[in-house]
């Protein structure tokens, strides 16, 4: 289901007004892309740390707001980028469409799915863009592996590992589970690409284990998860990083009756009977910057986005449920 908008926006006064909230990688990159189009005006960052957000400013010319409750509020603002820690999405997101701004966040829209469904409807109702971030999708590893699918027939059976070690692991926000989320929820990319290929997931059985530090705080991750899509496809998802990983590893593998593929973000294979073919995989490179050039067409022009905000909210609730059956040890059905 898309999400049901007038896209005229009444009138979208250009250029637009925006304000970031982070300081990351992410927040870079939506900067650098604002600050190179004539249809938007970065206005204001607002950022967890003064430092941070002193240098951001400063390097791309813009105001710093006190707090992000602050920047929401401004009335030179039309739009609100969200690209700070995992919890505070769904609290900042709904903030800002309450205060009649359009709304994009990175992945997840919240760590709780009923939040993330409650601000889909409110954006409904204030009639403004909520678009949740999913460059996974615009990426070239994803559109080459749509583009080999019909190669190997009926798809069986498809795995998905990514391994990041880091010695040592980082002490920031994305080794605490109180920030990141669950595994699968702060990483949800790892499930989207699942179901935008594949579709809905009749169940999930999922292992997950931390090794602490401290509390709300581990050295290293490991999440394993086992799906059961409605089309009878399976699929594994494994996701894990930290100081107990010693080789790092980003493949997907899919299995059908008439071949294989096995793609890492860098080359694909398509491998049938004693042939190998080589695949090319697109670079990653300006994916942000995309999106964000995406989603000023359809504030001005209409233009439907890659992602609709329903699609993002399908793949968390997928996570949800892995994070249920972690807990219980069973298997979650996510059929009624």
């Amino acid at each position: 289901m898309s999400q049901s908008l007038d896209l005229s926006w009444g009138k979208v006064s250009q250029p637009l007004g925006v304000g970031i909230v982070g300081t990351g990688y992410a927040a870079k990159m939506r900067a650098t892309a604002l600050k190179a189009d004539e249809r938007s005006q970065l206005v204001a960052i607002s950022g967890h740390t003064s430092a941070s957000t002193l240098a951001l400013s400063q390097e791309f010319d813009v105001t710093v707001s006190a707090s992000w409750t602050d920047l929401v509020q401004r009335p030179d603002i039309d739009l609100v980028m969200i690209c700070t820690i995992n919890r505070d999405h769904g609290q900042i997101a709904r903030h800002a469409l309450e205060h009649g701004k359009h709304v994009v966040v990175e992945y997840p829209l919240s760590l709780d799915p009923q939040e993330a469904e409650s601000l889909i409807t409110l954006a409904q109702e204030k009639n403004k863009l909520l678009h949740v971030e999913h460059i996974e999708l615009l990426g070239g590893l994803h559109n080459a592996i749509k583009a080999s699918l019909a190669a190997i027939g009926q798809v069986f059976y498809v795995r998905y590992v990514t391994f990041n070690p880091q010695h040592p692991a980082s002490r920031k926000w994305t080794y605490q589970p109180s920030l990141f989320g669950f595994p699968l929820s702060g990483a949800l990319s790892r499930l989207h690409r699942f179901t935008d290929l594949f579709g809905t997931v009749a169940s999930v059985n999922c292992q997950n284990q931390y090794w602490e530090i401290e509390p709300d705080l581990y050295k290293a991750c490991l999440c394993h998860a086992q799906l059961t899509f409605n089309n009878g496809i399976l699929g594994e998802s494994v996701y894990g990083k930290g100081e107990v990983f010693w080789q790092s590893e980003n493949t997907f593998t899919l299995y059908g009756e008439q071949g294989t593929l096995i793609f890492t973000p860098e080359k694909g294979q398509l491998i049938q009977n004693d042939t190998i073919q080589t695949l090319e995989v697109a670079s990653r490179r300006g994916l942000f910057v995309k999106d964000t050039q995406m989603v000023l067409d359809c504030l001005y022009q209409g233009t439907p986005l890659y992602v609709t905000p329903e699609a993002s909210l399908y793949s968390l609730k997928v996570a949800e449920a892995a994070r249920q059956s972690s807990l219980s040890g069973q298997k979650y059905n996510l059929n009624p």
